[in-house]
């Protein structure tokens, strides 16, 4: 009777304890969300708002109009102190406002300059940052709305036989709400890289027939995929990505070269050619979905091949420059699965210019002579590559090849080629191997000496 009675108070003491803990859980739950604060960051394409939360937040987005506002209802939430206001620069939004609901929920208005697309969405803590809850404002698109938007009128200038630039992508690694590795100083990764960044942009654009664009002009994020198809909406000969590394050792130093490994092309292929049925990507300017499996994937290894090869040239060139003006981490040109360096048809490479973790090193990538040293070495590399490999409709092929080149534009004939340089339409076919005296609009000749 006793061991019965024992039995039976247990389980009514478990019953209690459940109760409590129940209770605890739902007063733990029911504790308001606190809203921190907010950072504002403006891309190109679209300006990100950052609210910092104390926990992951139900949340409701969604817009009014007359006149236009977007609206953030937070549920169970409060304000932990006043928010950031946005630059007057700002092309989507002038002012961000806020009050209680209902006593318990939190709504934010934002005051709208144009109409937009909102995206929502929360993050989870991760290095330096705790819970986050993040919306996008994109430009809203006009096409149906019956607006006309009115192209801008442009002049166009032909220039006779205008040999084409190369164009150099050059990326700055991170940016915006990633600051990628931090300095024992605190120096951040995402604000050299873009400096040096900027530098060598420059160098490369006073280089005849060379041209930069940057990926990242500014202190915004962009995602790893998007940059890759940044540097292909350009029609880039060559992509650059530059970091500074980081490793909890800090006597680790030096610079070091990636260039994409065998596994990291591997996996991308397999990308590709499961993409390629309901996509219009290009490889070498040629739409995959547009031939069979077999024939995409031969393209792809063809594309692949001839861009992994290219990769290493430029790396060991960068490498070979780099080493005068700083301590190598590794030799050799290092291979990576890095997602910047998948373009199947963009030589591509990723520098990291030094560790920031190493005290030496951060301060050296904090110093402009430094950056200009590093930018330097950087452009020498790609510049050296490029004079032994320029693509032949290039003004750099003309300007260093061992024969001039000469492009052909609408209405040339080899005749007029061949009084125009000095040399005879025999010397020209000869150099060509032409059968016969017809050419094409956008044909590459090379030009014999006289």
């Amino acid at each position: 009777m006793i061991g019965f009675q024992g039995g039976r108070m247990s389980k009514i003491w478990k019953v209690v304890a459940f109760s409590v803990l129940l209770g605890l859980a739902q007063t733990a739950s029911a504790a308001p969300v606190t809203v921190d604060a907010l950072r504002l960051w403006s891309a190109p394409d679209h300006s990100r708002m950052v609210f910092d939360v104390s926990a992951t937040p139900s949340h409701q987005v969604f817009l009014l109009d007359n006149p236009p506002r977007l609206v953030i209802d937070i549920h169970n939430a409060k304000l932990r102190k006043k928010l950031k206001q946005p630059s007057a620069k700002n092309p989507f939004f002038s002012r961000v406002r806020s009050a209680q609901r209902h006593k318990k929920d939190l709504r934010i208005v934002v005051d709208l300059k144009q109409p937009v697309n909102p995206k929502s969405f929360v993050l989870k803590p991760r290095k330096h940052y705790g819970h986050r809850l993040v919306v996008d404002l994109y430009q809203k698109s006009l096409k149906g709305s019956g607006q006309v938007k009115q192209a801008k009128k442009t002049v166009t200038k032909t220039v006779k036989n205008k040999a084409r630039d190369i164009i150099v992508a050059i990326d700055a690694g991170h940016g915006g709400e990633d600051p990628g590795a931090h300095g024992p100083h605190g120096t951040q990764e995402k604000k050299v890289v873009l400096a040096i960044a900027k530098k060598l942009a420059k160098m490369i654009d006073r280089q005849p027939g060379m041209k930069a664009v940057l990926v990242r002009k500014g202190d915004y994020f962009i995602n790893l995929r998007k940059r890759m198809a940044i540097a292909r909406k350009e029609k880039a000969d060559l992509f650059v990505s530059i970091h500074a590394d980081a490793f909890k050792n800090r006597n680790v130093k030096g610079a070091s070269v990636f260039t994409l490994s065998r596994r990291g092309a591997s996996s991308e292929a397999a990308r590709w050619l499961a993409k390629h049925e309901n996509d219009s990507d290009l490889v070498g300017g040629v739409s995959l979905d547009e031939m069979d499996s077999t024939l995409a994937s031969v393209l792809l290894d063809l594309s692949q091949t001839a861009t992994k090869d290219a990769s290493r040239k430029v790396a060991a060139n960068v490498l070979k420059q780099l080493r005068p003006i700083g301590h190598l981490h590794k030799n050799s040109v290092q291979k990576a699965g890095f997602v910047v360096l998948k373009s199947p048809d963009i030589p591509s490479i990723l520098v990291e210019t030094a560790f920031i973790s190493n005290p030496t090193e951060e301060q050296k990538l904090k110093n402009h002579r430094h950056q200009q040293k590093i930018a330097r070495a950087i452009f020498k590399g790609i510049h050296a590559y490029f004079k032994q490999y320029a693509p032949a409709d290039t003004l750099m092929a003309a300007l260093y090849s061992e024969h001039p080149k000469h492009v052909i534009s609408r209405g040339e004939t080899l005749s007029g080629i061949a009084q125009q340089y000095g040399v005879s339409m025999s010397a020209i076919k000869s150099a060509n191997s032409l059968n016969n005296d017809v050419i094409r609009v956008g044909q590459v000749l090379k030009i014999p000496t006289s």
